[in-house]
């Protein structure tokens, strides 16, 4: 069951993030909307509601917790360069899931709008300064969370989501 619920592992970085770990994160966070929208091109509507695990969001539900999860992140990381050290509001990801927009709409939004979003989000990262990506903010349930590991965070969880789908499609023999 780990392996379904994290089939590249969890996040993990210790020690000072380097510039290059930085970029190559940035990279990552650049290519997320086109390795999301490979994993999930040609799936029939009943494999878009197939859930990736036992007990788990279905296919479409992952596609639009990533468009929720990117949004969320890139206001944090905004908020983080404008103000000092703010607090974030979290959210209740599994509840959001559940919403009809999450159950019912079709991917392509989500898709559409991860795309419009990491041209932004990514501009804005590759012009952040090595000293600002210093910043934090303040997350209520983890506490202070420096940006530059928040860009490796969402950089794992972009792939982390996408593996959820492409492992499913390996399972499922689906081409």
């Amino acid at each position: 069951m780990e392996k379904l619920k994290y089939p590249i592992g969890k996040f993990d970085h210790e020690g000072t993030i380097t510039t290059e770990q930085l970029h190559k994160w940035i990279e990552e966070i650049a290519a997320a909307p086109q390795k999301l929208r490979s994993a999930v091109h040609g799936l029939s509507e009943s494999q878009l509601d197939t859930p990736y695990r036992p007990d788990g969001w279905t296919v479409r539900q992952v596609v639009h917790h990533v468009a929720d999860s990117h949004v969320n992140s890139y206001i944090r990381f905004k908020l983080a360069l404008t103000e000092e050290l703010p607090t974030i509001k979290p959210y209740d990801e599994a509840s959001w899931a559940e919403l009809s927009d999450s159950v019912k709409l079709p991917v392509e939004i989500s898709l559409q709008l991860l795309d419009s979003l990491h041209l932004r989000w990514v501009d804005v990262l590759r012009s952040t300064s090595a000293e600002a990506f210093n910043r934090s903010f303040i997350h209520p349930e983890s506490g202070e969370t420096p940006l530059a590991k928040n860009v490796g965070i969402y950089a794992w969880h972009g792939n982390h989501h996408i593996a959820h789908i492409t492992s499913l499609r390996e399972r499922m023999n689906w081409s």
